[in-house]
């Protein structure tokens, strides 16, 4: 019944205040003991004058942060070595971040972003079998526009999202994939050779994007980036597809780069980093 009070009512599991993020609302001790973890993790096994050093903070103040947490298994101390190091505590409390990590839920609101943001059709895609199965697809308003429905799958060597993937592959991985999948022609502009293959994957890794120039499917363009995991390992694929009359060569590098952003952005939401010595694209890429 509506008793004439008009005050909103607050969200349930959070105070009135929550949107206040000032000083008052910061629990300093907790604030300083994040940060000690978080160097602590960047820096690994450390003693604790170095790690009071780093931190600008007296030993005495760090050594109750450490102990605190030490309490809760959130850091180790070795007696041997005298290093403090991140605890397996840490490693349990996030890994409940992966245990709630869905690619295609994270990638929604990306992929939409980059729908809009390109004016092209967006789609997320992953390997099942040697094939790309696409997963996910936020449509363009364009009346023409690419399709494929979540379930399609396609040839890794004859799609965006494929070649990105086959270019973040070890030698090895490719060269056994190579072997068992043949390279088959579906337009004249399918890679069929294996050499022209390898050079195109190339160039992919080089400028950070793979480009499918109607290599699928006669009439359509495709630009795509690679997804990395936690493992730092390329696990999934965004693309952009569209006609060639709108998806032009002159628009790929501005298209690339879009691309790549929303790729690193969903890599970053799933927790994941590119593979040290990865020739992923740079953070920033130029547009």
């Amino acid at each position: 019944m509506d008793d004439g009070d008009s005050t909103p009512r607050r969200t349930r599991g959070r105070p009135r205040d929550w949107h206040d993020k000032t000083e008052q609302n910061t629990i300093k001790s907790l604030d300083r003991a994040m940060q000690v973890l978080e160097r602590l993790g960047e820096l690994g096994g450390t003693g604790l004058s170095a790690l009071a050093d780093d931190l600008g903070q007296s030993p005495a103040t760090v050594y109750r942060v450490l102990v605190t947490l030490e309490g809760r298994g959130i850091v180790e101390f070795n007696s041997t070595s005298q290093l403090w190091n991140v605890g397996a505590g840490a490693f349990l409390i996030g890994s409940s971040f992966l245990r709630r990590t869905s690619l295609v839920e994270r990638a929604r609101p990306i992929l939409r972003d980059l729908m809009e943001a390109t004016g092209e059709t967006a789609n997320l895609g992953i390997v099942q079998e040697g094939a790309v199965l696409f997963v996910s697809q936020v449509e363009t308003h364009a009346t023409i526009r690419a399709f494929f429905p979540p379930g399609t799958m396609s040839p890794l060597h004859a799609s965006g999202i494929g070649k990105a993937l086959l270019a973040q592959m070890p030698d090895e991985r490719l060269t056994r994939h190579l072997k068992a999948h043949p390279l088959t022609a579906f337009t004249p502009h399918t890679l069929t050779q294996r050499e022209a293959l390898i050079a195109d994957l190339a160039a992919t890794r080089t400028r950070g994007y793979s480009i499918d120039a109607e290599e699928k499917t006669l009439g359509m363009r495709c630009i795509a980036a690679p997804i990395f995991d936690v493992h730092g390992e390329a696990v999934a694929g965004l693309s952009v597809s569209g006609p060639t009359s709108r998806v032009e060569p002159s628009a790929t590098p501005r298209l690339g780069a879009q691309v790549i952003q929303a790729a690193q952005a969903l890599t970053r939401a799933m927790g994941g980093h590119a593979r040290h010595g990865s020739t992923a694209p740079p953070e920033s890429p130029p547009r």
